[in-house]
Protein backbone atom coordinates (compact mmCIF):
# COMPACT_ATOMS: atom_id res chain seq x y z
CA UNK A 1 0.00 0.00 0.00
CA UNK A 2 1.38 3.41 -1.01
CA UNK A 3 0.99 6.12 1.63
CA UNK A 4 0.54 9.74 0.51
CA UNK A 5 0.71 12.51 3.10
CA UNK A 6 -0.99 15.82 2.38
CA UNK A 7 0.27 18.74 4.47
CA UNK A 8 -2.37 21.45 4.24
CA UNK A 9 -5.78 20.09 3.26
CA UNK A 10 -7.28 23.17 1.66
CA UNK A 11 -8.37 23.54 -1.95
CA UNK A 12 -5.10 22.42 -3.55
CA UNK A 13 -4.15 19.73 -1.04
CA UNK A 14 -7.69 18.47 -0.70
CA UNK A 15 -8.06 18.17 -4.47
CA UNK A 16 -4.82 16.19 -4.68
CA UNK A 17 -6.06 13.93 -1.91
CA UNK A 18 -9.28 13.23 -3.78
CA UNK A 19 -7.30 12.26 -6.88
CA UNK A 20 -5.42 9.63 -4.88
CA UNK A 21 -7.97 8.51 -2.31
CA UNK A 22 -10.15 6.36 -4.54
CA UNK A 23 -7.21 4.32 -5.81
CA UNK A 24 -7.21 0.82 -4.32
CA UNK A 25 -3.48 0.77 -3.57
CA UNK A 26 -3.14 4.29 -2.06
CA UNK A 27 -3.95 5.55 1.43
CA UNK A 28 -4.07 9.29 2.12
CA UNK A 29 -3.14 10.89 5.43
CA UNK A 30 -3.73 14.58 6.08
CA UNK A 31 -2.27 17.16 8.43
CA UNK A 32 -3.31 20.79 8.86
CA UNK A 33 -2.57 23.35 11.55
CA UNK A 34 -6.28 24.18 11.53
CA UNK A 35 -8.17 21.29 13.19
CA UNK A 36 -11.44 22.49 11.64
CA UNK A 37 -10.02 21.88 8.15
CA UNK A 38 -9.05 18.33 9.13
CA UNK A 39 -12.54 17.71 10.48
CA UNK A 40 -14.06 18.91 7.21
CA UNK A 41 -11.65 16.75 5.22
CA UNK A 42 -12.65 13.63 7.15
CA UNK A 43 -16.37 14.39 6.96
CA UNK A 44 -16.16 14.98 3.20
CA UNK A 45 -14.16 11.79 2.69
CA UNK A 46 -11.19 13.74 1.29
CA UNK A 47 -8.59 11.85 3.35
CA UNK A 48 -8.41 8.42 4.93
CA UNK A 49 -6.75 9.53 8.16
CA UNK A 50 -6.45 12.85 10.00
CA UNK A 51 -3.12 13.30 11.77
CA UNK A 52 -2.60 15.47 14.84
CA UNK A 53 1.06 16.14 14.05
CA UNK A 54 3.25 16.59 10.99
CA UNK A 55 5.42 13.69 12.13
CA UNK A 56 2.44 11.35 12.33
CA UNK A 57 1.46 12.21 8.76
CA UNK A 58 5.02 11.83 7.47
CA UNK A 59 5.77 8.51 9.17
CA UNK A 60 6.14 5.72 6.58
CA UNK A 61 4.89 8.04 3.79
CA UNK A 62 6.05 7.24 0.28
CA UNK A 63 5.08 10.71 -0.94
CA UNK A 64 4.61 13.96 0.99
CA UNK A 65 2.95 16.98 -0.63
CA UNK A 66 3.46 20.40 0.98
CA UNK A 67 0.28 22.33 0.19
CA UNK A 68 1.04 25.33 2.38
CA UNK A 69 1.64 29.01 1.51
CA UNK A 70 4.86 29.77 -0.36
CA UNK A 71 6.20 31.68 2.63
CA UNK A 72 6.01 28.53 4.79
CA UNK A 73 7.49 25.98 2.37
CA UNK A 74 11.07 26.17 3.65
CA UNK A 75 9.91 25.91 7.27
CA UNK A 76 7.92 22.75 6.61
CA UNK A 77 10.58 21.21 4.40
CA UNK A 78 13.19 21.82 7.10
CA UNK A 79 10.97 20.12 9.68
CA UNK A 80 10.52 17.10 7.43
CA UNK A 81 14.22 16.78 6.68
CA UNK A 82 14.92 16.54 10.39
CA UNK A 83 12.44 13.69 10.84
CA UNK A 84 12.89 9.97 10.37
CA UNK A 85 11.35 9.45 6.92
CA UNK A 86 10.88 6.31 4.88
CA UNK A 87 13.96 5.69 2.69
CA UNK A 88 13.21 6.83 -0.85
CA UNK A 89 10.43 9.16 0.27
CA UNK A 90 9.61 11.88 -2.25
CA UNK A 91 8.64 15.35 -1.03
CA UNK A 92 6.92 17.76 -3.40
CA UNK A 93 4.94 20.98 -3.12
CA UNK A 94 2.26 22.92 -5.02
CA UNK A 95 3.69 26.44 -4.76
CA UNK A 96 3.64 28.86 -7.69
CA UNK A 97 7.35 29.73 -7.30
CA UNK A 98 9.96 27.05 -7.65
CA UNK A 99 13.53 28.43 -7.70
CA UNK A 100 13.86 29.28 -4.01
CA UNK A 101 12.38 26.08 -2.58
CA UNK A 102 14.33 23.93 -5.06
CA UNK A 103 17.59 25.69 -4.11
CA UNK A 104 16.78 25.31 -0.41
CA UNK A 105 16.11 21.60 -0.85
CA UNK A 106 19.40 21.12 -2.73
CA UNK A 107 21.32 22.86 0.05
CA UNK A 108 19.76 20.67 2.74
CA UNK A 109 19.57 17.44 0.81
CA UNK A 110 19.54 13.96 2.34
CA UNK A 111 20.69 10.89 0.41
CA UNK A 112 17.60 8.89 1.39
CA UNK A 113 14.95 11.54 0.58
CA UNK A 114 14.20 13.36 -2.68
CA UNK A 115 12.60 16.76 -3.18
CA UNK A 116 10.94 17.51 -6.53
CA UNK A 117 9.19 20.87 -6.83
CA UNK A 118 5.70 20.92 -8.30
CA UNK A 119 3.22 23.50 -9.53
CA UNK A 120 -0.22 22.33 -10.67
CA UNK A 121 -1.33 25.25 -12.84
CA UNK A 122 -4.96 25.22 -11.83
CA UNK A 123 -6.97 26.62 -8.99
CA UNK A 124 -10.10 28.46 -8.03
CA UNK A 125 -11.09 31.86 -6.77
CA UNK A 126 -12.67 30.02 -3.84
CA UNK A 127 -10.62 28.37 -1.12
CA UNK A 128 -10.92 25.69 1.52
CA UNK A 129 -11.32 21.92 1.57
CA UNK A 130 -15.08 22.29 1.13
CA UNK A 131 -14.51 23.26 -2.53
CA UNK A 132 -11.81 20.65 -3.22
CA UNK A 133 -12.56 18.54 -6.29
CA UNK A 134 -10.95 15.52 -7.91
CA UNK A 135 -11.29 17.15 -11.34
CA UNK A 136 -9.50 20.39 -10.38
CA UNK A 137 -6.26 19.40 -12.14
CA UNK A 138 -7.79 17.49 -15.04
CA UNK A 139 -6.34 18.70 -18.37
CA UNK A 140 -4.25 21.34 -16.58
CA UNK A 141 -0.47 21.62 -16.85
CA UNK A 142 1.32 20.16 -13.82
CA UNK A 143 4.90 21.44 -13.77
CA UNK A 144 7.65 19.41 -12.08
CA UNK A 145 11.07 20.97 -11.45
CA UNK A 146 13.62 18.29 -10.53
CA UNK A 147 17.24 19.43 -10.40
CA UNK A 148 20.21 17.71 -12.04
CA UNK A 149 20.80 15.49 -9.00
CA UNK A 150 17.28 14.03 -8.97
CA UNK A 151 17.36 10.31 -9.81
CA UNK A 152 15.38 9.41 -12.90
CA UNK A 153 13.63 6.68 -10.91
CA UNK A 154 12.35 9.17 -8.32
CA UNK A 155 11.05 11.56 -10.97
CA UNK A 156 9.29 8.74 -12.80
CA UNK A 157 7.66 7.51 -9.56
CA UNK A 158 6.24 10.97 -8.84
CA UNK A 159 5.10 11.47 -12.43
CA UNK A 160 3.39 8.06 -12.36
CA UNK A 161 1.53 8.95 -9.15
CA UNK A 162 0.40 12.27 -10.61
CA UNK A 163 -1.23 10.54 -13.57
CA UNK A 164 -4.17 10.09 -11.17
CA UNK A 165 -4.73 13.87 -11.40
CA UNK A 166 -5.30 13.54 -15.17
CA UNK A 167 -3.09 16.59 -15.60
CA UNK A 168 -0.46 17.05 -18.30
CA UNK A 169 2.96 16.64 -16.66
CA UNK A 170 5.62 19.12 -17.87
CA UNK A 171 9.27 19.06 -16.78
CA UNK A 172 10.80 22.55 -16.48
CA UNK A 173 13.91 24.05 -14.88
CA UNK A 174 12.91 25.83 -11.65
CA UNK A 175 14.35 29.25 -12.57
CA UNK A 176 12.85 29.06 -16.04
CA UNK A 177 9.49 28.26 -14.49
CA UNK A 178 9.63 31.35 -12.28
CA UNK A 179 10.50 33.60 -15.21
CA UNK A 180 7.58 32.35 -17.29
CA UNK A 181 5.01 32.31 -14.48
CA UNK A 182 6.23 35.72 -13.38
CA UNK A 183 5.35 37.10 -16.81
CA UNK A 184 2.03 35.33 -17.38
CA UNK A 185 0.65 35.40 -13.83
CA UNK A 186 2.55 37.43 -11.26
CA UNK A 187 3.01 40.54 -13.42
CA UNK A 188 -0.67 40.63 -14.52
CA UNK A 189 -1.72 40.49 -10.86
CA UNK A 190 0.54 43.43 -10.01
CA UNK A 191 -0.79 45.42 -12.98
CA UNK A 192 -4.40 44.67 -12.06
CA UNK A 193 -3.86 45.75 -8.44
CA UNK A 194 -2.12 48.98 -9.51
CA UNK A 195 -4.87 49.77 -12.02
CA UNK A 196 -7.70 49.17 -9.54
CA UNK A 197 -5.96 51.27 -6.90
CA UNK A 198 -5.43 54.07 -9.45
CA UNK A 199 -9.13 54.14 -10.30
CA UNK A 200 -9.98 53.92 -6.59
CA UNK A 201 -8.00 57.13 -6.03
CA UNK A 202 -9.94 58.87 -8.80
CA UNK A 203 -13.16 57.55 -7.28
CA UNK A 204 -12.43 59.36 -4.02
CA UNK A 205 -13.18 62.58 -5.86
CA UNK A 206 -15.84 61.28 -8.25
CA UNK A 207 -17.92 58.18 -7.45
CA UNK A 208 -18.99 57.89 -11.08
CA UNK A 209 -15.75 55.93 -11.64
CA UNK A 210 -16.99 53.08 -9.45
CA UNK A 211 -20.47 53.14 -10.97
CA UNK A 212 -19.32 52.92 -14.59
CA UNK A 213 -16.60 50.36 -13.86
CA UNK A 214 -19.22 47.65 -13.23
CA UNK A 215 -18.85 46.01 -16.68
CA UNK A 216 -15.65 45.31 -18.58
CA UNK A 217 -13.32 47.02 -16.12
CA UNK A 218 -14.47 44.73 -13.34
CA UNK A 219 -13.92 41.69 -15.54
CA UNK A 220 -10.41 42.52 -16.74
CA UNK A 221 -9.23 43.37 -13.21
CA UNK A 222 -10.85 40.46 -11.35
CA UNK A 223 -7.44 39.01 -10.43
CA UNK A 224 -6.82 42.07 -8.26
CA UNK A 225 -9.09 40.36 -5.70
CA UNK A 226 -6.53 37.67 -4.89
CA UNK A 227 -5.73 36.79 -1.29
CA UNK A 228 -3.37 39.54 0.00
CA UNK A 229 -1.33 37.25 2.26
CA UNK A 230 -0.82 34.67 -0.50
CA UNK A 231 0.22 37.24 -3.08
CA UNK A 232 2.50 39.05 -0.66
CA UNK A 233 4.47 35.81 -0.21
CA UNK A 234 4.50 34.95 -3.93
CA UNK A 235 5.66 38.38 -5.11
CA UNK A 236 8.36 38.71 -2.46
CA UNK A 237 9.58 35.21 -3.24
CA UNK A 238 9.80 35.96 -6.96
CA UNK A 239 10.86 39.60 -6.52
CA UNK A 240 14.03 39.43 -8.63
CA UNK A 241 12.06 38.23 -11.64
CA UNK A 242 9.24 40.72 -10.97
CA UNK A 243 11.61 43.68 -10.73
CA UNK A 244 12.99 42.90 -14.19
CA UNK A 245 9.52 42.37 -15.60
CA UNK A 246 8.29 45.64 -14.11
CA UNK A 247 11.21 47.50 -15.69
CA UNK A 248 10.23 45.99 -19.06
CA UNK A 249 6.59 46.92 -18.40
CA UNK A 250 7.50 50.52 -17.59
CA UNK A 251 9.52 50.68 -20.81
CA UNK A 252 6.55 49.40 -22.81
CA UNK A 253 4.16 51.87 -21.17
CA UNK A 254 6.66 54.65 -21.83
CA UNK A 255 6.68 53.79 -25.53
CA UNK A 256 2.87 53.89 -25.55
CA UNK A 257 2.99 57.34 -23.98
CA UNK A 258 5.38 58.43 -26.72
CA UNK A 259 2.94 57.19 -29.38
CA UNK A 260 0.17 59.27 -27.83
CA UNK A 261 2.34 62.36 -27.45
CA UNK A 262 3.36 62.11 -31.10
CA UNK A 263 -0.26 61.37 -32.17
CA UNK A 264 1.16 58.31 -33.90
CA UNK A 265 -1.98 56.52 -35.04
CA UNK A 266 -0.06 53.99 -37.12
CA UNK A 267 2.02 53.01 -34.12
CA UNK A 268 -1.05 52.54 -31.94
CA UNK A 269 -2.69 50.48 -34.69
CA UNK A 270 0.40 48.29 -34.99
CA UNK A 271 0.57 47.76 -31.22
CA UNK A 272 -3.02 46.50 -31.10
CA UNK A 273 -2.54 44.46 -34.27
CA UNK A 274 0.59 42.80 -32.91
CA UNK A 275 -1.07 42.01 -29.58
CA UNK A 276 -4.15 40.62 -31.29
CA UNK A 277 -2.07 38.40 -33.55
CA UNK A 278 -0.14 36.87 -30.64
CA UNK A 279 -3.23 36.49 -28.49
CA UNK A 280 -5.03 34.62 -31.28
CA UNK A 281 -2.21 32.04 -31.20
CA UNK A 282 -2.68 31.29 -27.51
CA UNK A 283 -4.15 27.84 -26.86
CA UNK A 284 -7.76 27.90 -25.73
CA UNK A 285 -7.13 25.69 -22.72
CA UNK A 286 -9.50 26.88 -20.02
CA UNK A 287 -7.26 25.68 -17.18
CA UNK A 288 -4.13 27.69 -16.59
CA UNK A 289 -2.11 29.60 -14.08
CA UNK A 290 -4.81 32.29 -13.90
CA UNK A 291 -8.15 30.80 -12.92
CA UNK A 292 -10.51 30.48 -15.86
CA UNK A 293 -13.90 32.12 -16.00
CA UNK A 294 -16.93 30.09 -17.00
CA UNK A 295 -19.05 33.07 -17.99
CA UNK A 296 -21.32 33.68 -20.97
CA UNK A 297 -23.23 36.78 -21.98
CA UNK A 298 -26.81 36.73 -23.22
CA UNK A 299 -28.47 39.48 -25.24
CA UNK A 300 -32.11 39.82 -24.17
CA UNK A 301 -34.69 42.55 -24.05
CA UNK A 302 -35.22 43.99 -20.60
CA UNK A 303 -38.75 42.88 -19.73
CA UNK A 304 -40.33 41.40 -16.58
CA UNK A 305 -39.64 37.73 -15.99
CA UNK A 306 -36.75 37.26 -18.43
CA UNK A 307 -34.23 36.37 -15.70
CA UNK A 308 -36.63 33.86 -14.20
CA UNK A 309 -37.29 32.30 -17.60
CA UNK A 310 -33.60 31.73 -18.25
CA UNK A 311 -32.88 30.45 -14.73
CA UNK A 312 -35.86 28.09 -14.90
CA UNK A 313 -34.81 26.79 -18.31
CA UNK A 314 -31.32 25.98 -17.04
CA UNK A 315 -32.66 24.48 -13.81
CA UNK A 316 -35.11 22.22 -15.63
CA UNK A 317 -32.18 20.78 -17.57
CA UNK A 318 -30.08 20.34 -14.39
CA UNK A 319 -27.50 22.91 -15.43
CA UNK A 320 -25.96 24.48 -12.34
CA UNK A 321 -25.97 28.28 -12.58
CA UNK A 322 -23.72 29.84 -9.93
CA UNK A 323 -24.53 33.50 -10.56
CA UNK A 324 -26.54 35.79 -12.82
CA UNK A 325 -25.93 39.51 -13.22
CA UNK A 326 -27.51 42.35 -15.17
CA UNK A 327 -24.76 44.36 -16.89
CA UNK A 328 -25.44 48.08 -16.84
CA UNK A 329 -22.07 49.29 -18.12
CA UNK A 330 -21.70 47.34 -21.38
CA UNK A 331 -18.95 49.22 -23.21
CA UNK A 332 -16.59 46.23 -23.12
CA UNK A 333 -18.88 43.22 -22.63
CA UNK A 334 -21.03 41.50 -25.27
CA UNK A 335 -24.38 41.15 -23.59
CA UNK A 336 -27.02 42.27 -21.14
CA UNK A 337 -26.88 39.27 -18.78
CA UNK A 338 -23.75 37.60 -17.46
CA UNK A 339 -24.29 33.94 -16.53
CA UNK A 340 -21.60 32.31 -14.40
CA UNK A 341 -21.02 28.57 -14.02
CA UNK A 342 -18.85 26.43 -11.77
CA UNK A 343 -17.30 24.37 -14.56
CA UNK A 344 -16.79 24.13 -18.29
CA UNK A 345 -19.30 21.33 -18.87
CA UNK A 346 -22.19 23.32 -17.36
CA UNK A 347 -21.17 26.36 -19.40
CA UNK A 348 -21.03 24.41 -22.67
CA UNK A 349 -24.40 22.76 -21.96
CA UNK A 350 -25.94 26.18 -21.25
CA UNK A 351 -24.61 27.61 -24.52
CA UNK A 352 -26.19 24.79 -26.52
CA UNK A 353 -29.49 24.92 -24.63
CA UNK A 354 -29.93 28.71 -24.77
CA UNK A 355 -28.94 28.82 -28.42
CA UNK A 356 -31.50 26.11 -29.20
CA UNK A 357 -34.18 28.29 -27.57
CA UNK A 358 -33.29 31.30 -29.67
CA UNK A 359 -31.13 33.26 -27.25
CA UNK A 360 -28.03 35.01 -28.58
CA UNK A 361 -25.16 33.77 -26.41
CA UNK A 362 -21.57 35.00 -26.53
CA UNK A 363 -18.38 34.20 -24.67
Amino acid sequence: MTKVAIVGVGLMGGSLALCFKNQADISVAGFDIHPAELDKAIKRGVIDAACDTLEEAATDADFIFLCVPVGLLELYLDKLLHMRLKPGCIISDVGSTKASITAYAAAHTRPDVFFIGGHPMAGSERSGVEVAASHLYENAFYVLTPDESTPKEAYERLAALLTHTKAQIVRVDARHHDEIVGAISHLPHVIAVALVNQVARYNEQDELYRLLAAGGFRDITRIASGHPDMWRDILLNNRHVLLRLLRDWNEGIGKFAELLEAENGDGIFQAFEQAGAFRSQLPERRKGVITALYDVYVDVQDHPGIIGQIATLLGNHRINLSNIQIIESRADVPGVLRLSFRNESDMDAAILLLGHHGYEVRL
